[in-house]
């Protein structure tokens, strides 16, 4: 046989009978006056054999000691079987988060625990802010573990939807030349109904100084000066409630 015929045979291709040669698993057959490789059934029985351990999963680094030694192998198959059960483990959980994306019509790039955080599609704000919302919501899935999007779920159930949707709107609005009457009246009235939230969120552990930054560096971006300012003297009133 030449090399074709027996790769056609095992159903693999010449490239990959090659590599085992190469590797020391198939014994090179000897060739032809023409210098071709003339391979008999031995070689096919052991290319099967190679092509149906690495189907179960078995390095090819291992392969020779299982050829070689088949008393082995029960000790590789308890391995490869507890890979196996891992990687199941893992296609489950998989499943579950496209599950849960899909029932929650969250963006693919946002865990769903963390998407309900965004303004609705039909609220009356800017696509700054949209775009602001969603980029600080990307940045806070990758730098909070299981448990910050558990405490993020918990401090949104503390939330009053109905009430922020319109703050959230005037905050979009806010621009050099809003009156500073709304302005305060704005930072007042948003303090008020993201104090639970805050509350919630003390459970957090405190961002460390590179987060701080990164978050700082994206307020700089996408946010106008005066919805900055907003945002600081809301966090200062939430830190440091004015007596009533």
């Amino acid at each position: 046989m030449l090399s074709s015929e027996i790769a056609d045979l095992a159903g693999v291709t010449v490239r990959t009978v090659r590599h085992y040669h190469q590797m020391g698993l198939l014994p090179e057959p000897p060739r032809s006056s023409a210098g071709y490789r003339r391979y008999d059934i031995s070689h096919l029985v052991q290319l099967l054999r190679i092509k149906r351990l690495t189907t179960l999963g078995v390095p090819l680094a291992e392969l020779p000691t299982v050829l070689d030694g088949p008393s082995a192998a029960e000790d590789l198959l308890e391995e490869l079987d507890l890979q196996a059960a891992a990687e199941i483990d893992r296609l489950e959980a998989r499943r579950a988060r496209i599950a849960e994306l899909r029932r929650s019509g969250a963006p693919l790039d946002l865990p769903p625990e963390l998407a309900d955080w965004r303004s609705a599609p039909d609220a009356s704000v800017s696509e700054e802010i949209s775009r602001y919302e969603h980029e600080q919501l990307v940045l806070l899935g990758h730098l909070l573990d299981d448990g910050g999007h558990q405490v993020f779920t918990e401090g949104f159930a503390a939330l009053n939807a109905r009430m922020i949707a319109p703050l959230t709107a005037r905050f979009s609005a806010l621009d050099a030349e809003t009156p500073e009457a709304e302005v305060d009246s704005l930072i007042q009235e948003m303090a008020l109904v993201l104090r639970p939230v805050q509350e919630r969120f003390a459970e957090l552990p405190p961002l460390d100084d590179q987060v701080t930054a990164l978050m700082e560096e994206l307020n700089l971006r996408r946010l106008h000066p005066v919805q900055r300012r907003v945002l600081t003297r809301i966090q200062q009133e939430l830190e440091h409630p004015q007596a009533d």
